[in-house]
């Protein structure tokens, strides 16, 4: 059906302008999934609510200690969810007859990826809500790069691991894990590479995300990255759940994050599962990410909840510019390059344009961080 602009009324054109802006990133990237378009997974139930739960005695030695771990977990879903307790907090997300993902982070290697003490919390929490071992998949892009990080060590008999790739490569066209029927096309190709081809420039959605299950849990990591400024729970599934994805941030100065980033994760494919953001910063980066730089890295010792990844990533990015100012360095957005950052410019915009498609409150005044520190 096609649409006569000269005979709208002004109101009748604000309202169809209205309409296209909350449909997508028409204008950044072109989306196409046949996912249906229910009420969005994205911002969820508390939009603009981050809860920040710090604990002094979470890490000891570089270990994660699972007892003041799991204290930390009851406390971020009960604030989150208000509910009365682990269990209800839980089953006000999910219930039996759910096929959970836990999408991890593991780019940043062992030694700046989530410890198993958080991800078997989270597995417990499913587990009281009634989802079975048997409907949990835990997954990632790469299977390489998540066995080098260890999580395959950490997986429980009966909890499924899957990935989308075998490893990572320069070209990342590959497609025995991705579904032809949701991708995001963008008028953006690595050199060499044939525009009129529209396989170059769509990046599709892993199968797991599309096929597999109904509901995601994000399970990301606090840290910097080059091109994006920071890789939280935007960027984990941006970058983790489509292919054809190095295109976004080729040289110094070939970086598109900016938009990529939202328009990947407006695919309502991704969208709409998204049901809970727990970012594990007990460790973080505040530069040379995305990879995990011990001279870069700090125990921040906190483990934030949202079901607003954009909230999340905008407390996120502040958590990250207050250690960099701490240490005597520029903000993330007015950061020049060196030895450990080469990019010309952090594209933390994309936060703001994730806001602006309406993923999240990017908004400081409607942003409502409720911190607590635990014994």
């Amino acid at each position: 059906m096609s649409t006569n602009w000269k005979t709208m009324s002004s109101r009748t054109r604000r309202e169809f302008l209205r309409a296209a802006a909350l449909a997508g990133p028409v204008a950044l990237g072109q989306r196409h999934s046949q996912a249906a378009t229910t009420k969005p997974g994205m911002p969820g139930p508390f939009p603009g609510r981050v809860v920040a739960v710090a604990h002094g005695g979470c890490i000891a030695n570089n270990t994660y200690q699972p007892q003041p771990i799991r204290q930390m977990l009851e406390k971020g879903m009960a604030a989150l969810t208000g509910a009365p307790s682990w269990t209800d907090a839980w089953r006000s997300f999910f219930e039996k007859g759910d096929v959970v993902g836990i999408k991890v982070s593991p780019v940043g290697g062992a030694n700046l990826c989530s410890d198993a003490s958080v991800l078997h919390g989270i597995m417990d929490g499913l587990g009281e809500a009634g989802v079975p071992a048997s409907d949990i998949i835990v997954f990632n892009r790469y299977r390489q790069e998540t066995y080098a990080a260890g999580i395959d060590k950490w997986i429980p008999p009966g909890v499924h691991f899957e990935f989308a790739s075998e490893a990572y490569n320069e070209i990342q066209l590959d497609m025995d894990g991705y579904d032809p029927d949701h991708f995001m096309e963008m008028a953006l190709i690595k050199p060499g590479e044939n525009l009129a081809d529209p396989h170059y420039r769509r990046s599709y959605v892993c199968k797991i995300v599309t096929r597999r299950i109904n509901k995601f849990i994000n399970l990301p990591v606090l840290k910097h990255h080059q091109s994006a400024g920071v890789t939280i729970a935007l960027k984990n599934m941006s970058h983790g759940m489509v292919n054809n994805v190095n295109r976004s941030h080729l040289t110094p100065t070939l970086n598109a994050c900016g938009v990529f980033i939202p328009s990947v994760v407006s695919l309502p494919a991704i969208r709409e599962k998204a049901v809970l953001h727990i970012c594990d910063a007990v460790k973080a980066s505040y530069h040379g990410g995305p990879s995990g730089r011990p001279k870069y890295m700090w125990e921040h010792k906190t483990i934030y909840f949202s079901t607003d990844p954009v909230a999340l990533d905008k407390t996120g990015l502040k958590a990250i510019d207050e250690k960099r100012a701490a240490v005597g360095m520029a903000s993330i957005a007015t950061s020049k390059p060196d030895d450990a950052s080469h990019f010309l410019n952090c594209q933390v915009e994309h936060i703001e344009i994730a806001g602006q498609l309406g993923l999240g409150v990017f908004d400081d005044k409607k942003i409502d961080v409720k911190r607590f520190t635990l014994a």
